[in-house]
């Protein structure tokens, strides 16, 4: 991995399907004080066809988009640029989400209710060579990993399978579902199925009932809250 001398500057890039989360990161980043430049990617492909043409130190993807999630560009990003540095960016603040991102290669993680506050200083923290993740959730891995906390049912389910079942209880359809992660309709009713089974749960209803009591549907295009000026 690349470290940035304090101070330096740095050719930023975020990845996000929604242009008003892009538009609220990069007010964010270019309200600082650093001599930071801010490319956009409004998807994966985008993101990796703007990083074969041009050099970046710093990449901020959002986890779940529609076209390729964080975790799966993540992964690409590792193989084919191991050096950029990479922040994930989600809605979802539990810890499953933070250790997946992490094993992936992840050098932080950052909730976008917090981004306002912290998203200068964790693209400082992991560009010079650190690893940032909130004192919160931190906290919460801390527990997890060590086994001090029962991890939930779906810390069992493959990261296709969690993708699958977060898009579910966000009320899409198998079909939509299909078509965002470019499977077919039955590879999609094979995952629903191995979910239901590895959560034992017997009916869609309660498998949706379950996402819901676990903030697995949470909406990921909500607005970062913007600096005060």
């Amino acid at each position: 991995m690349n470290v940035v001398a304090a101070g330096a500057a740095l050719r930023l890039l975020i990845v996000d399907d929604h242009a008003i989360v892009r538009e609220g990161l990069k007010r964010v980043l270019e309200g600082t004080a650093e001599d930071w430049s801010v490319a956009e990617a409004q998807g994966g492909f985008e993101a990796l066809a703007l990083l074969r043409r041009e050099h970046f130190d710093l990449a901020i993807i959002d986890l779940s988009m529609p076209d390729m999630n964080g975790l799966e560009l993540l992964r690409r990003v590792r193989s084919e640029f191991p050096q950029l540095v990479v922040l994930i960016l989600s809605m979802h603040a539990e810890e499953q989400y933070a250790v997946r991102a992490f094993k992936a290669g992840a050098n932080g993680y950052v909730t976008k209710d917090s981004a306002a506050r912290e998203l200068a200083a964790a693209v400082r923290k992991v560009a010079g060579g650190g690893a940032y993740v909130s004192r919160v959730l931190a906290e919460s891995m801390v527990l997890h990993l060590s086994g001090a906390r029962e991890p939930p049912g779906h810390a069992q389910l493959s990261d296709r399978e969690l993708e699958v079942l977060r898009r579910l209880v966000a009320g899409e359809r198998p079909t939509a579902i299909a078509r965002a992660l470019h499977l077919s309709v039955k590879t999609v009713s094979t995952h629903k199925s191995r979910i239901q089974a590895k959560l034992r749960l017997p009916t869609t209803a309660a498998l949706i009932r379950y996402g819901v009591e676990q903030g697995l549907g949470g909406d990921e295009s909500a607005p970062v809250p913007l600096p005060s000026r």
